[in-house]
């Protein structure tokens, strides 16, 4: 017997299968605001369809013939002529006498709460040169940020809330600065909304006037100066929606000494000329209208360029 005669013999590995299922893809990355933008929460991509019950096409030998070019000629012909038609219609609905076109980076302002980082649309610094009474400079220095929020009372006035709704309100982010001496503290909001560019025309038109006493709330920070700014401090506030971005901006503004107002001004009231009451003589009308302006053309500089990218 020869050595090794009666041991098992060893077992052979198994052959590779010539189709092995193809391993599933990995899980989309969240997004950093916990939905993907541009999709509508509760999306998800139908199932693929079961290789078993899908047929197999059998191969169909290819013919050319003159008749067969012709035709296929013919349609790719007529195929151009129905994209250009359209494209056409597309262009001259867009030049119709009464419908505005989009401005310039209107699409991309609306991605702006997303896409541009919080030093862009906040800046740590901000110059108001002729901002305050008498054309007096300016200089903002942010304190408070606080993360981008869902529209609701927590963070829009009533009356905004009700009006930017039907239009597809968007996203809120606000952040409070103080002003270079630390005796005034001022909350800003900027409100992205989905309203296509003649909605934004007719909200921008006297939206202060418009809602009234719609005060915007304020945004404290602890162990910064807007500690004690809360609802009984707000003193003047401004709200303005340009016309040609899909965003509303406001601002409210107190003093930082936590000293409470009894009747908030709109801004425009607040910086009549004549006034003698403490929240006109100490500027509060001005910080809250200034700071508004200078945010709203941040926000079309970013915007304008973002747009100029996409065409280069």
């Amino acid at each position: 017997m020869l050595p090794g005669a009666g041991a098992p013999a060893p077992a052979r590995p198994a052959a590779p299968t010539a189709f092995a299922p193809p391993s599933a893809p990995p899980a989309p990355a969240p997004s950093p605001y916990g939905r993907t933008p541009g999709r509508p929460t509760g999306y998800a991509l139908p199932p693929e369809a079961p290789v078993e019950t899908t047929t197999r096409l059998r191969p169909v030998r290819e013919r050319r013939s003159a008749g067969r070019t012709a035709a296929v000629a013919a349609c790719a012909v007529l195929g151009l002529g129905l994209i250009g038609g359209a494209l056409a219609g597309v262009w001259l609905a867009a030049s119709e006498p009464g419908r505005p076109a989009e401005p310039v980076g209107y699409a991309e302002a609306g991605d702006l709460w997303h896409n541009a980082p919080v030093d862009t649309l906040f800046p740590r610094t901000l110059a108001g040169p002729g901002a305050g009474p008498g054309a007096a400079a300016r200089t903002w220095t942010r304190i408070v940020v606080a993360p981008d929020a869902a529209c609701s009372p927590a963070v829009l006035a009533k009356g905004l809330l009700a009006t930017v709704e039907p239009l597809g309100c968007e996203r809120v982010l606000r952040a409070t600065y103080t002003d270079a001496t630390a005796s005034s503290v001022i909350t800003v909001g900027l409100v992205f909304t989905r309203a296509d560019a003649t909605a934004q025309r007719t909200l921008g038109q006297g939206l202060t006037a418009r809602l009234g006493q719609d005060v915007p709330p304020a945004l404290s920070g602890p162990s910064t100066v807007a500690a004690r700014f809360g609802d009984r401090q707000r003193a003047s506030w401004w709200t303005s929606a340009p016309a040609d971005l899909p965003v509303v901006v406001t601002a409210v503004s107190g003093f930082a000494d936590g000293r409470t107002v009894d009747a908030p001004q709109p801004a425009d009231r607040a910086m009549a000329k004549g006034r003698t009451d403490a929240v006109a003589q100490s500027g509060l009308g001005h910080e809250a209208r200034g700071i508004t302006e200078r945010l709203e053309r941040l926000l079309r500089t970013t915007a304008v360029a973002a747009a100029q990218e996409k065409t280069r």
